[in-house]
């Protein structure tokens, strides 16, 4: 629990207001119990209300979202947008379109934000968005009408310079399009800035698609080989999820030597002792758009069991969570324990709960946050920015090159920072440090605002 008494009492505060809203909540917690290790040295963050600004939305925007299904039924969900923090760029970070969305959960991915983009470098401050639309059994037409209406409200709260959504779970290469199209003709400009994830035809970046998941990889294999002196050849690996995340984690995971024996999507699991065939799954995730259950009927050997959070029981010398918050509990944690998995990296945000993290750190396991190890994709998202404002575009190799190099910088700001707070090697702390450190300095410099 807290013990510096100036993180208390803002935490108590924001618990007193946002006491209905338990994601955002843990989030909080987290980033304060490492800023303890450095609250001290910065007195004049208190004078000036830093934390408390720093925890509260500069503007939260919440609206709904009518459309028309295939069966001329009018529908109606909620939309909404977090701009968190603009002290270092404009606001950045996707929009999740799943039943599950609410504004506690868009506030915790945006207050996480803030800190993922500081990470990477790159000028964007923090923002999330979202809807309670679940685009899975829905047809193009219904998604279509779907982001259509979504953006001719959006459209007045972004832009290039202002907010600069991009994808998550439920928005892909799709919904970015069609919501694009709809921006497009509302303001009656090209703005190939406003969103990231385009399609190549129309300002997207090469290897935007791998980004997240690859950049997981290349963060994890830094830290395996500095910190452990191990890499993932010959690693068996466990990947949640089955998403664009997890999808292509897989893939630069078995590029790099390891061999995924376990993927998920919210219904269950496959486990495949051969290692995962990736070009099924692609094809029935991408092309299909169909359960993992189909792999298992499909492929002779592998099996698929109900219960997604069951996947850790898996044997694995690395686990990767890549589905959605608080995916692994103490008991997934206690499992990859006793099976000896050596490290566990998050690729999704915040899917770790608090016990979790305790047991897996307390056991002595390589763990990574995901606002680190998953900032592969909105660091390429930043390059997709930069591409449209030179009017250029970038080869697979030269984005892959740079993600390659943000994501080995983020590991030793991460690192550089874990040895500064007297706390070698605890990526945690290092990650929250290191990306609250230069937010802070950009908020002091400019003012109370």
């Amino acid at each position: 629990m807290l013990q510096n008494e100036y993180l208390k009492r803002v935490y108590e505060e924001v618990q007193r207001r946002d006491s209905h809203e338990p994601e955002f909540l843990q989030a909080v917690l987290e980033v304060f119990e490492s800023l303890e290790l450095v609250v001290d040295k910065h007195p004049e963050w208190e004078k000036s209300g830093l934390i408390e600004r720093f925890v509260e939305p500069e503007r939260v925007v919440e609206f709904r979202v009518p459309w028309v299904d295939d069966n001329g039924n009018t529908r109606v969900n909620r939309g909404y947008r977090v701009q968190y923090n603009s002290a270092i760029g404009p606001y950045k970070g996707g929009l999740r379109f799943h039943p599950s969305v609410n504004l506690s959960v868009i506030k915790f991915l945006g207050f996480e934000q803030i800190l993922k983009n500081s990470l990477t470098t790159l000028p964007m401050g923090g923002g999330k968005g979202g809807s309670d639309f679940d685009p899975k059994g829905k047809s193009d037409g219904e998604v279509m009408r779907f982001c259509q209406s979504f953006m001719t409200e959006l459209y007045r709260h972004i832009g290039q310079f202002t907010d600069t959504p991009a994808g998550d779970i439920g928005v892909g290469a799709r919904e970015i399009g069609y919501m694009f199209g709809q921006y497009k003709r509302i303001v009656d400009r090209f703005d190939g800035g406003v969103l990231t994830g385009k399609g190549l035809t129309f300002g997207g970046s090469l290897a935007r698609t791998q980004a997240t998941g690859y950049g997981l990889c290349y963060f994890a294999a830094e830290a395996l080989k500095h910190l452990k002196g191990e890499s993932y050849e010959g690693k068996t690996v466990v990947v949640s999820g089955s998403g664009n995340v997890a999808q292509y984690a897989a893939e630069k995971c078995t590029q790099l030597g390891g061999k995924v024996v376990a993927m998920s999507d919210s219904q269950g699991y496959i486990y495949d002792p051969n290692g995962i065939d990736l070009k099924k799954l692609f094809d029935i995730k991408q092309r299909r758009r169909a359960r993992i259950s189909v792999y298992a009927d499909e492929v002779p050997g592998s099996e698929y069991h109900e219960g997604c959070r069951n996947i850790w029981n898996v044997k694995c010398d690395i686990a990767m969570p890549c589905a959605s918050q608080n995916e692994m509990d103490a008991e997934g944690a206690k499992a990859l324990i006793a099976n000896g998995c050596m490290a566990v990296f998050e690729g999704a945000n915040m899917p770790l709960t608090p016990e979790a993290i305790a047991l897996v750190q307390g056991n002595g396991l390589l763990y990574s946050p995901g606002k680190a190890s998953n900032a592969g994709g909105v660091a390429t998202s930043g390059l997709e920015m930069s591409q449209n404002s030179i009017r250029m575009s970038w080869s697979f190799e030269e984005v892959d090159e740079k993600l390659h190099g943000i994501m080995k910088n983020i590991y030793k700001a991460c690192y550089d920072a874990s040895v500064e707070c007297g706390r070698p090697g605890d990526l945690m702390v290092g990650a929250n440090v290191a990306g609250f450190l230069k937010v802070a300095e950009a908020m002091m410099a400019q003012g109370v605002v």
